[in-house]
């Protein structure tokens, strides 16, 4: 009877720690902006309790913690965890060209959960590119075989085996944003096909299999099925993310696409539409009225009657059409 009891008060006090307060309308309401209770480190999921909010979940931690996650199939297209899904092969994406993926791709990395944790903090050994005259499609962190391996964003593992690859035993993982992440030359998995996994949970250990030099974590970013530099995403020296929203475009599936090469197109790109917007800004133009003459355009508006003949390519003696629009500065 003792143990009867102490069970009942055990539950009671469960509901009142995890209750969530009710929300009247959960069809037409959003879901609430609610921050993690704290920052995800090495807890194993034990439970995921429902609330009144069906787009708002619960997810307890072995270790006494828990924090909100979103149901993201009722907000977002479920058809991400529907189409393409193969738990058999790596590769699940046989079918889709890449003519087909759209030359630039909004992605939004975190919603306002900010659910998002680096995989392994680790030194970098080989970056995304080519090496020794073959692809290397992502980035290789040095570890110690055991450390532990974390879903970067929320998700659902869609591949976990032991293969006879390069990749040796390896886990994938379908992401919410609809990008995939790979985790190659593990030494143990620790969860399966079709598992709900939450960012900063561990996935697995890392390891030395598969063709492997030494014990690292080989990580990937891919989009249907194509690979790009994984440093588009990630500060990889300081484990944060680079912006919460990403522009994928499809040049970065070239194996020669890196980050930092284009990082630097794209500083200089950015300096040179900048400065144009600048000189656009300081452009001045008139449209010629009845009764005017060069010298009294160039009068209002403060310049030059040569000035001005220069910037429209006119001579002093043009005559001017009454609507014609000259450029002043």
């Amino acid at each position: 009877m003792k143990k009867i009891v102490l069970i009942l008060t055990s539950l009671a006090v469960a509901y009142h720690l995890f209750a969530v307060e009710p929300v009247k309308d959960t069809v037409s309401m959003a879901p609430p902006t609610i921050a993690a209770v704290r920052p995800l480190v090495s807890p194993i999921v034990v439970d995921t309790l429902a609330t009144d909010n069906k787009a708002l979940s619960v997810i307890l931690f072995n270790d006494g913690t828990w924090r909100y996650v979103q149901n993201r199939s009722i907000e977002q297209d479920s058809t991400i965890y529907d189409r393409y899904w193969d738990t058999t092969n790596i590769s699940a994406y046989k079918s889709v060209s890449k003519d087909s993926i759209p030359s630039s791709v909004a992605i939004n990395l975190v919603d306002s959960l900010k659910g998002y944790r680096y995989p392994h903090i680790g030194r970098i050994t080989s970056r995304y590119g080519m090496r020794h005259r073959r692809p290397h499609n992502g980035i290789d962190i040095a570890l110690k075989v055991g450390d532990t391996i974390c879903a970067a964003f929320d998700g659902r593992v869609r591949f976990s085996k032991a293969t006879d690859t390069g990749y040796g035993t390896l886990v994938i993982i379908r992401h919410d944003n609809g990008l995939e992440t790979y985790h190659g030359h593990l030494s143990a998995r620790l969860v399966e096909e079709g598992d709900r996994v939450v960012a900063g949970q561990p996935i697995a250990l890392g390891g030395n299999s598969g063709r492997s030099t030494g014990p690292h974590l080989h990580f990937e970013t891919r989009y249907y099925g194509q690979s790009f530099d994984p440093e588009r995403l990630i500060n990889f020296k300081t484990g944060e993310l680079r912006r919460d929203f990403f522009l994928l475009k499809k040049g970065y599936f070239s194996i020669y696409s890196k980050y930092e090469q284009d990082f630097n197109a794209e500083e200089e790109r950015y300096s040179a539409e900048k400065k144009e917007a600048a000189l656009s800004a300081e452009k001045r133009y008139y449209k010629v009225r009845s009764g005017d003459y060069l010298g009294l355009i160039a009068k209002r508006n403060h310049t030059t009657v040569s000035a001005i003949c220069r910037l429209n390519g006119i001579k002093s003696t043009t005559v001017l059409q009454i609507g014609r629009v000259l450029r002043v500065k």
